[in-house]
């Protein structure tokens, strides 16, 4: 063997169109009229993203709820070197945001300025995009609410 590696190319792609169906859907829909949409649970849960079960139960969810633009993070990460492709080209956090409405958490990046000023319990809002086109990045990011 002369020690030559052996290369061909190769394109990884997904050729097909896959439709968000009527829970995500909506989800999306409400994102471009500035609304957050999160998913009613028989037991009254407010499941924000949506999903079309309820994940105690695997019944069907019984219908939507718009929850609120402000919320409170229950965790974070801080990303000090974003990647290209984050939602922001500057140092933000990463958080778990509960938003009032809701009974779950929405992962999403909060522009905070530094790591000093996230904290877990911080209350936060949504800033959105001027264009929306149907898609989580609709909401820039969520930053901290001041009062």
């Amino acid at each position: 063997m002369s020690g030559d590696t052996l290369t061909a190319p190769y394109v990884l792609e997904y050729t097909y169109r896959r439709s968000t169906g009527p829970v995500i859907g909506r989800f999306l829909s409400g994102l471009v009229a500035g609304k957050i949409e999160g998913a009613r649970t028989a037991a009254g849960r407010v499941i924000v993203p949506p999903t079309e079960y309820d994940p105690d139960t695997g019944d069907a969810i019984t219908g939507f709820v718009e929850v609120g633009q402000t919320g409170v993070v229950t965790t974070w990460s801080w990303a000090a070197s974003p990647r290209p492709g984050q939602p922001l080209d500057h140092a933000f956090a990463w958080a778990l945001i509960k938003l009032d409405g809701a009974d779950t958490a929405l992962l999403h990046a909060v522009d905070a300025g530094a790591p000093e000023r996230m904290q877990s319990g911080m209350r936060v809002k949504a800033r959105w995009r001027a264009e929306r086109v149907g898609g989580i990045g609709d909401i820039e990011c969520f930053e901290p609410e001041v009062k």
